[in-house]
């Protein structure tokens, strides 16, 4: 029997080429400034209650709203895993991601622990060699170094430059670049919908348990409002992410990541009244500078291996 289709979907064309770039361009702006809505509002709740509890809401929200369309009754054998502890492990470099970055945020301007968050695609390239074999060469350990140097500029360490804080930044563009890795080697082995589904879990589970004893009561609604959107912001701003890579390729993508630092300065100020140093800007054009060269170098290697690769066919 043929299925019927609506006159909506009948008349609506599939997005291809240009239009779908455009289309997961316009996804992946609004992704990042969805992930600027969930930093404004953790550092907004973190004066008014603990980290862990922020960190608690941001999780539980997260997962209980990914429950609705990820679970094991509407996907069997979603808690099946090749790779178990490493499931754990890398659900966890999330968590302590998040964890990090909100404690900085309470101490930082949040153009500043976007700034330093801009070096995961540094760490990335930087560990990629030992744990997954990718080696880098001497081009991208310059911009490599180069890229860190601005983490300096941002930083300026000893030299009355910003909170001690800035330390749990880079803890947490670490956490996640490993984290980052670690997805890697589990799409060999998983489901995308397992490894998402085990991301919400562990976080849930893991801060609910140390939850009692640092629990504050909100003392408004506003505030137990707030404490769930963050989950939403996260939810909604990945599935923006995926839904981007879906119509365009990443290093389409990977510029625009770095337009959250305009929405995090534009935050920052409307909602705390902070004003970027010129420091900060300096650094974190460094740093994004040698993030686009690093993705530049990486797809050059990959077209000269795919052209060696079909020479050899041809052969």
């Amino acid at each position: 029997m043929q299925r019927r289709i609506s006159k909506r979907a009948r008349f609506r064309p599939a997005l291809t080429g240009p239009q779908a770039r455009i289309a997961g361009i316009a996804l992946m702006c609004a992704a990042v400034f969805c992930f600027t809505l969930l930093d404004t509002t953790a550092k907004v709740l973190i004066h008014h209650m603990s980290t862990l509890q922020v960190v608690w809401g941001r999780y539980v929200s997260h997962f209980f709203l990914s429950l609705i369309f990820i679970n094991p009754w509407t996907t069997p054998g979603i808690l099946k895993t090749k790779r178990p502890w490493l499931q754990i492990g890398r659900s966890t470099l999330l968590l302590l991601s998040t964890v990090f970055n909100f404690i900085a945020l309470h101490f930082l301007q949040l153009d500043q622990t976007s700034s330093i968050g801009f070096t995961t695609p540094l760490f990335v390239a930087l560990f990629a060699g030992p744990l997954l074999g990718e080696w880098i060469g001497p081009r991208r350990w310059v911009a490599i170094l180069i890229g860190f140097a601005g983490v300096l500029l941002v930083t300026r360490p000893g030299g009355g430059g910003i909170h001690p804080a800035a330390a749990f930044s880079v803890l947490s563009a670490l956490s996640y670049a490993l984290y980052s890795l670690s997805t890697r080697v589990l799409a060999s082995y998983d489901s995308t919908a397992t490894t998402v589904f085990y991301s919400a879990l562990v976080g849930a589970i893991a801060t609910s348990a140390p939850l009692p004893f640092a629990w504050t009561t909100p003392d408004s609604l506003w505030l137990v409002i707030a404490m769930l959107t963050t989950g939403v912001y996260g939810w909604i701003g990945h599935l923006f992410l995926t839904m981007a890579h879906r119509r365009a390729p990443a290093p389409i993508l990977a510029p625009f990541m770095y337009t959250q630092i305009v929405w995090m300065i534009a935050s920052g100020f409307l909602v705390f009244g902070d004003k970027p140093s010129a420091w900060t800007l300096a650094g974190v054009a460094i740093v994004i500078a040698s993030g686009l060269y690093l993705l530049y170098r990486e797809q050059r290697m990959k077209a000269k291996e795919s052209l060696e690769a079909q020479a050899l066919v041809e052969e």
